[in-house]
């Protein structure tokens, strides 16, 4: 398909040992979406995300990315790899994993002059960007000195600096205190109003309900269980409470038992 950034074609996934990840996973992404894949822990979110990212291969199956099959041959292909690496980011859910150079100003220009940019566009992206962020204050800081939300703006900086279409986001806002999950969100917004594609893995259903319009939601036996909004995907509790991303708590009243849906701080009511 012409608008597509992926296509992902009936994929299973297995780790060493016949560790069954993924099964039968089959969708599309069209440029400018903004997809949340869901799911409760080990349903293989992340896994699906460095699929996506040409870090994992599947084990059947195809994915498609950028109008090329992405294989072990294809990412090893400079031309296709400059391409797929400039357009398509990934933020790591450890920022620890993400940044290793000596300074931010490093780490910023370390994604361009990797894509060969000169050097004059690489010091104005840097510049641009750490004021775009608000953290040109930390320009020669080391990253490994900074607080959990520090170290996810320069993840996130680091990744900007490459001007990227398509952004993979895992788990993004674990760890992060109130104010830079706020933060956060609010960046995220601004990135897709500007036609960045948007994928963020999570189990965070608040932080979902603010930043995707389409759920992908995959169920504890690691199948596609849903393709469709998320307004409409959050305001089904069967289908919550069958891939664990909710709990029914249970409680007496009046001598009879009844089971209360919780959903973990998310909406009363995300009406826009």
């Amino acid at each position: 398909m012409k608008n597509c950034v992926f296509e992902v074609k009936d994929v299973d996934y297995e780790y060493p040992g016949n560790v069954l990840a993924l099964k039968g996973i089959s969708f599309s992404v069209a440029y400018g979406e903004r997809i949340a894949i869901l799911g409760a822990n080990a349903s293989g979110k992340s896994t699906l995300l460095h699929l996506l990212n040409g870090l994992y291969f599947p084990t059947r199956g195809e994915i498609i990315a950028l109008g090329r099959r992405l294989t072990e041959d294809t990412v090893e292909t400079r031309p296709f790899l400059q391409e797929f690496r400039q357009k398509v980011a990934f933020l790591f859910q450890n920022s620890d994993a993400q940044l290793f150079c000596p300074s931010v100003e490093e780490e910023l220009a370390f994604g361009p002059t990797q894509l060969r940019l000169p050097v004059e566009e690489i010091q104005r992206r840097i510049d641009d960007t750490l004021q775009l962020f608000g953290i040109t204050h930390l320009r020669n800081r080391s990253p490994q000195t900074l607080s959990g939300g520090e170290k996810k703006k320069v993840a996130l900086a680091s990744l900007i600096t490459c001007g990227p279409r398509v952004i993979l986001l895992d788990e993004p806002s674990a760890g992060l205190d109130p104010c830079t999950q706020q933060w956060l969100i609010e960046f995220l917004n601004l990135l897709y109003k500007s036609g960045i594609t948007l994928i963020t893995a999570s189990h965070d259903l608040s932080f979902v309900a603010e930043t995707a319009d389409r759920a992908l939601i995959l169920s504890e036996d690691h199948c596609l269980v849903y393709d469709g909004s998320v307004r409409d995907a959050l305001h089904n509790l069967d289908l919550l409470l069958s891939v664990n991303l909710i709990h029914a708590h249970s409680h007496i009243h009046e001598g009879l038992e009844h089971a209360h849906p919780h959903l973990h701080e998310v909406w009363h009511d995300h009406e826009h």
